[in-house]
């Protein structure tokens, strides 16, 4: 006699309980799984963008906005900063290296960043096909970009004003594409790098062109005299910094805050602060899900406790016909243990149809992607967690089941 078959049969011919089991204890692994894999993915690509930066100089305003729109770019800038005062800083005994930044124009929906050479070798970019740029209006485009927009080497692109798709073009200069960088898993990626003085060249010439529609009846000594006075007040947004020493990220920050116009912000700080909010609603959520599974349980044991009771008769004669009592225990902790295990890998499989739904939108709005079919090790205690669950839930139905007394429910039948 197939203890086993007979197992999954009794599950199949009470499907509404079973079903209600299993879907309370989907919903509940769903929930928690979505929820680690999330925090670690997020995390994770957080934490590779931050790589040998300590601090973040820019404008003044709101911290983790600078660290956003400057790290991570998804957020508007606080402003520019004169690049002067950003060189001073740059200079200062305490900044073992510094990296200069600006931007505000985008192709497509994707940011074209000026930025020093270091910035590439910051995320250890490779380039893939072509090379780096030696002239202004030359470009590096990340991997995401070409692929989605299927840009190739020698295309042409004309930029948009803003960080938007809907901004003014700049149909006064295009940038060429002269290399293609391959995937880095980093936030550039997603980015499209020239030189700085691409961006100040394309910016003087628009504001120039503007300039001239509005006072075109001035003297030309006048133009030359603003041009090279916008020359001299060049801008940046942001300069990423690394210190020399770990312990001058205590000091410096604080000092630049204080003493000048700029503001500094600090990222493994700000973004400490930023999970901290989240982690509550993290938290909550988890206790939810943790007693969605407990429910999950309790559902099981009345369903397997039920069924036993309905059942008592057909135990009795299957023990007639040589099943023993441990075989007849054993097949009530199978079919809860089918149950569980069940809903712990479907419920893998919805929280990784989450992870790619809630990566989707991500694409979509700031270029983003979490995918990841990586299995956790806490997924593992989760895993635990289920059959324990599994194995609660059946020991009484499954002690009653051995202490039956076949003669007595015979006699009654």
């Amino acid at each position: 006699m197939n203890i086993f078959k007979l197992s999954i049969k009794n599950i199949f011919n009470k499907p509404l309980s079973s079903s209600i089991s299993l879907a309370l204890l989907v919903l509940g692994v769903g929930i928690i799984s979505l929820l680690l894999q999330l925090n670690t993915l997020i995390k994770d690509q957080m934490d590779n963008n931050l790589r040998g930066i300590d601090m973040v100089v820019g404008a003044k305003g709101s911290p983790l906005q600078l660290i956003l729109s400057s790290v991570y770019h998804i957020d508007s800038p606080t402003g520019n900063i004169s690049l002067a005062e950003a060189e001073t800083i740059s200079n200062n005994r305490m900044v073992g290296s510094s990296i200069k930044i600006l931007y505000g124009d985008n192709y497509k929906g994707f940011r074209i960043v000026g930025a020093e050479k270091k910035f590439i070798e910051l995320y250890k970019g490779v380039i893939k096909e072509g090379k780096d740029w030696d002239n202004p209006y030359e470009v590096l485009v990340g991997s995401k970009v070409y692929e989605k927009l299927k840009i190739n080497l020698g295309d042409e692109l004309i930029s948009s004003h803003g960080l938007r798709e809907t901004g003014q073009s700049h149909d006064e200069g295009t940038f060429k594409v002269v290399g293609l960088l391959k995937p880095s898993n980093s936030v550039i990626d997603q980015l499209i790098i020239t030189s700085p003085q691409s961006v100040w060249d394309i910016h003087e010439t628009h504001d120039h062109d503007e300039h001239e529609n509005e006072h075109e009846h001035e003297h030309e000594h006048e133009h030359e005299h603003e041009h090279e006075h916008e020359h001299d007040n060049r801008e940046i947004t942001a300069m990423l910094i690394k210190f020399k020493s770990p312990m001058n990220i205590i000091q410096f920050p604080r000092q630049i805050n204080e003493n000048t116009n700029l503001q500094a912000a600090v990222p493994s700080y700000e973004i400490s602060r930023l999970f901290k909010l989240f982690g509550f609603g993290i938290e909550t959520l988890s206790y939810l899900a943790y007693l969605i599974i407990i429910v999950s349980g309790f559902s099981l044991f009345i369903n397997l406790f039920n069924s036993m009771r309905e059942r008592k008769y057909e135990m009795a004669l299957i023990r007639t016909l040589g099943a023993s009592r441990f075989q007849l225990s054993t097949m009530i902790i199978f079919e809860s243990l089918v149950l569980t295990i069940s809903g712990f890998i479907l419920g893998l499989l919805f929280s990784r149809f989450g992870v790619m739904f809630v990566s989707s939108l991500m694409e979509e709005s700031i270029n983003y992607n979490l995918n990841s079919l990586k299995i956790l090790n806490e997924e593992y205690w989760l895993l635990g967690l289920s059959v324990l669950i599994g194995v609660v839930s059946s020991l009484i139905p499954a002690i009653q089941v051995y202490k039956m007394n076949i003669s007595k429910i015979l006699a009654d039948a």
